[in-house]
């Protein structure tokens, strides 16, 4: 009977030994670093514990589905696994793939509205945005506050489009509740068009302010804004630009959208203006220009009166001429001139 006895525990201290070696063995496992190679983000699709292990599996994440399979059903306790984009660091283990399949937050993907697109364009960027999934909605324009926006994978077209027009509405409140008074102009859609002129008009952030108050000096006084953006915009059915210079045909066509023809703003915008272009039309500075023309350094010369604003477009035109002429020395195959003097004329 004694020898029994022992047999016995000599047969269940190998058991146990066998078990903890087991255990130390799967532990191991579950510990040790996987295939990945550097960060991995990946779209974990929807489906039970195994059809997730084998999309992981041919993903290169984890090294065996039967083990994660396993892994995954052990500790089903702490929590179920998600579906969506996340990013495995480098080497994880099962127990990190694991805690990132229940814990982490989906990848946060972005995209940009600049300043200045007009829906046309912001269309295009919904379309090429990675991602996002259904139709992109019509938009109206100067609905869309440029601006960075995060999304996450399988997210609809619609719903961030829908982000994007709340962030309009609400920046445009905010700004619109502490404009200046005695402005030429009566509702919140007023100054998106007039800021949306502003924003094609330059592109140095610090000209926005001396822009808008030109524009709105000028619609105090009833003068036409003479605007080129809108000659482009009406020529173009709401295109940003065109493949040409602006004609005098262009500059005489009869549209509501051409301010070289129609006294005030055009009836709606013709871009996606920005927070800074709302806040310049909303509080412009307080001066007397009424002019500004191109200076030849990617800024503008701002004047008074017509008469200074004539030797500005003058200096301009001089400016054009002798770039055009060095375009054409260079197509020639012939060495740059020196831009001509200006200062004994």
């Amino acid at each position: 009977m004694g020898r029994l006895l022992r047999w016995a525990g000599i047969v269940l201290a190998g058991a146990a030994l066998l078990a903890g070696l087991a255990g130390w063995q799967a532990l191991r496992l579950y510990r040790a670093p996987g295939p990945l190679a550097e960060v991995r983000q990946y779209v974990v699709p929807r489906g039970g514990i195994e059809h997730i292990g084998q999309a992981l599996q041919a993903a290169g994440i984890v090294n065996d589905k039967r083990s994660f399979t396993v892994a995954a059903w052990l500790t089903r306790r702490e929590g179920a696994l998600h579906a969506a984009e996340l990013a495995f660091p480098a080497g994880a283990s099962l127990e990190q793939v694991l805690d990132v399949l229940r814990h982490a937050r989906p990848v946060q993907r972005r995209f940009t509205v600049a300043e200045g697109l007009t829906v046309q364009q912001i269309a295009a960027v919904l379309e090429r945005a990675e991602g996002l999934t259904g139709a992109t909605p019509t938009l109206a324009e100067g609905s869309v506050l440029p601006e960075t926006y995060a999304y996450q994978w399988g997210e609809t077209r619609a719903a961030v489009a829908a982000r994007a027009q709340a962030a309009m509405v609400q920046v445009l409140a905010e700004l619109w509740s502490g404009r200046a008074g005695n402005l030429p102009f009566t509702t919140p859609q007023q100054a998106v068009t007039l800021a949306s002129i502003v924003e094609r008009e330059t592109g140095l952030a610090a000209e926005r302010p001396r822009v808008a108050a030109v524009f709105v000096n000028r619609l105090r006084r009833g003068m036409k804004l003479q605007s080129d953006p809108t000659v482009v915009f009406a020529a173009t059915g709401g295109a940003a630009s065109m493949d040409r210079p602006i004609s005098r045909a262009d500059l005489d066509r009869d549209h509501p959208y051409n301010t070289y023809r129609i006294p005030g703003l055009p009836p709606g915008p013709i871009a996606s203006p920005g927070r800074e272009s709302l806040r310049a039309v909303l509080n412009p500075p307080a001066t007397d220009e009424l002019f500004f023309v191109a200076d030849g350094t990617g800024g503008h010369t701002f004047t008074r009166t017509e008469e200074e604003h004539n030797r500005a477009v003058r200096r301009w035109r001089e400016i054009e001429r002798a770039r055009s002429g060095e375009a054409e020395r260079a197509r020639n195959g012939a060495a740059p001139a020196t831009a001509p003097s200006t200062r004994s004329r």
